[in-house]
């Protein structure tokens, strides 16, 4: 195996785009987002010229933060053998995220956990382009054992075991063929968000949801939290473009105490939205617990998961009954390891995964985790659906397509989130070309 050659080299680079100046992305938490990211270039000396690249989302201030953590993570990668992640990715992923002094700085969350999702997905990246696969193939691929051995699964045995994930992915193995037909032929359903930013005026979020319809998307998401009339004016709005017959999802990005969140969404209620996301504090289990059991009555389920720290925590929300959609995030976790772990978890306990994708390069991700988990892990597609944002597509080389409200299978090898160089170069903040002619206006 050691002719996969030699990790050799780790290029870091602070991304960003000055969506604040469209308010693409505002919500009641996050008023004037740029949307960011820490992003990694993996190279080696195999002489081919293939790279693995990853990148972990933010939205402006405090990306030179994680590049920093980034950078501490280089010793632990470059040198290594391809072949010790590919011969065994969750002993790799146990190296990275166990070294003792950089782990006292999480463990396991926050910005080193944030940096440990970039480094990781670029090793997927470049182990998926290697072996000339889309990442959802190269995990289905892989045996139930090679599935269940990705998995860090120290404080997860209360909930799940290796020998319980291992059968139930056996019991799936002989008929994934047939989902992964399924998937190539009509692709992943899809939700959006792009017509619910808080900061849009009406007639822009009338015009989004009349073309979003027009595209065969029957699940819409807004954003609340700020003003309650105004979030009862705006949902009245969605409601009337989108009709009775199709789903609207409301999300508060945690802006709201757990009584508020009752309260506030209790008031909305006569909109029908199908759940309420983020409704408080991300570390709140029991919080998350209350609301669900407050809010179930009404028909409305609680969304969570774009800033869950880690597998653990995930488990306690499945395990308290505090959610009835799990929401990954492929750089929030660690990278695509964990988020298996996360699809385990949630197979197990019945809840379906509709991931969090609202950011640059997020849609690009989870496009492969849902279907990976619908052809290998859950087997369903009962109350799935995955998140899509039409914002910063055309920077990718492969970028998802989105089509009569459905993700297309992407057939290129890869995680897609290879950038295109000049869209690399020109974001690159402070000196890339957009913040630099950006800093001409003001001045």
């Amino acid at each position: 195996m050691n002719h996969l050659g030699k990790i050799t080299g780790m290029r870091i680079c602070d991304v960003r785009f000055p969506t604040s100046l469209s308010l693409d992305g505002s919500d009641a938490m996050n008023p004037d987002p740029d949307y960011s990211a820490a992003y990694v270039i993996l190279s080696t000396d195999r002489g081919d010229g293939v790279e693995g690249h990853g990148l972990t989302f933010t939205i402006g201030r405090g990306t030179e933060i994680v590049v920093a953590a980034v950078e501490a993570l280089r010793p632990l990668v470059v040198g290594q053998d391809l072949a010790a992640f590919t011969r065994t990715p969750g002993a790799f992923w146990k190296h990275l995220t166990g070294d003792s002094q950089l782990r006292w700085i999480g463990p396991e969350k926050g910005v080193i956990h944030l940096a440990t999702a970039a480094v990781v997905n670029a090793l997927w990246d470049l182990w998926a382009k290697l072996e000339s696969k889309p990442l959802w193939k190269l995990l289905s691929d892989l045996s139930p054992a090679q599935i269940v051995e990705l998995v860090d699964w120290r404080y997860l045995t209360d909930a799940l075991t290796p020998e319980e994930a291992l059968a139930m992915l056996e019991r799936l193995a002989p008929t994934k063929a047939a989902r992964e037909a399924e998937m190539l032929q009509h692709g992943y359903p899809a939700y959006t968000t792009s017509a619910g930013w808080l900061g849009y005026p009406d007639e822009k979020i009338r015009r989004l949801c009349r073309e979003a319809l027009a595209d065969g998307f029957t699940h819409f998401k807004i954003k609340v939290g700020s003003d309650l009339q105004d979030d009862q004016r705006r949902a009245a709005i969605v409601r009337e473009e989108i009709g009775s017959g199709n789903a609207l999802m409301i999300d508060a990005n945690q802006r709201w105490d757990v009584p508020q969140a009752i309260e506030w969404t209790t008031a909305l209620a006569p909109h029908r939205p199908l759940w309420i996301e983020e409704p408080t504090s991300p570390d709140d289990v029991l919080g998350h617990a209350a609301i669900a059991r407050a809010l179930e009555p009404l028909g409305i389920g609680v969304a969570t998961g774009e800033h869950c720290q880690n597998r653990v925590i995930f488990k306690q929300l499945l395990q308290a009954r505090s959610i009835a959609y799990c929401q990954i995030d492929s750089c929030r976790l660690g990278g695509v390891n964990e988020v298996v772990a996360v699809l385990l978890l949630a197979a197990k306990f019945g809840i379906p995964v509709c991931p969090h994708a609202g950011g640059v390069g997020l849609c690009e991700y989870v496009q492969h985790e849902s279907i990976f988990d619908y052809i290998a892990v859950s087997g369903s597609l009962e109350g799935r659906i995955t998140e899509f944002v039409d914002h910063l597509h055309e920077h990718f080389l492969d970028p998802c397509i989105v089509r009569g409200g459905r993700y297309l299978t992407p057939t290129a090898p890869g995680t897609s989130i290879t950038m295109k160089p000049d869209s690399l170069a020109d974001h690159t903040f402070p000196d890339g070309r957009t913040w630099r002619e950006l800093r001409a206006r003001v001045q």
